[in-house]
């Protein structure tokens, strides 16, 4: 068995959403290596890639610091308090970014988009049977709405427009579920 121990943790940076750690562990060897470590307050969130009855989904627009541009991705957002469980979350991003609320949930998988350094945690689902809700973003989101057919949605990450990982998995999953008559 791999066993790495956790000899240190030094706090380098907190900031109102995540911290930044140098950590030193000793390796199976005997040796002490560094690693940097990002670390999620809240622990994440979730989002859901929503279909209507057409095969349309409704993606959102918006910008994103880290690119320095306009990113295409599912609805989605981080817990709104301690214990907040990822199916609610993802219903209430969806509701509030889009105005649509899912009233049936596929759980797709809980997953880290970089492993390696931060340990924020995304719930998947894909939601279907859409009901009329309220949009209400939050006063610095500004968010413009795609509602285009999926499988236009899932070219789009083969050209390069789709590059958000939790969009992505979102996508296949939904092509792969769909197809083996998991989602009706």
């Amino acid at each position: 068995m791999i066993e790495f121990v956790k000899e240190k943790s030094e706090l380098l940076y907190d900031s109102k959403i995540v911290a930044l750690y140098k950590e030193y562990l000793r390796t199976p060897n005997g040796n002490v290596v560094e690693y940097d470590y990002i670390k999620h307050k809240s622990g994440g969130g979730a989002g859901a890639l929503v279909i209507d009855d057409n095969e349309y989904t409704y993606l959102i627009k918006q910008y994103r610091n880290t690119l320095d541009r306009v990113n295409i991705e599912i609805p989605a957002g981080g817990y709104s308090y301690i214990g907040e469980s990822g199916i609610d979350c993802a219903k209430r991003e969806v509701e509030e970014e889009i105005g649509m609320i899912p009233t049936k949930l596929y759980h797709v998988s809980d997953m880290i988009s970089s492993v390696g350094t931060y340990d924020e945690m995304t719930d998947i689902y894909i939601g279907t049977k859409l009901i009329k809700g309220e949009r209400k973003l939050d006063p610095d989101e500004y968010i413009e709405i795609l509602h285009i057919p999926v499988s236009e949605a899932i070219g789009m990450i083969y050209t390069g427009e789709i590059m958000d990982s939790k969009t992505m998995v979102a996508l296949l999953a939904y092509q792969d579920m769909k197809s083996k008559g998991i989602i009706e």
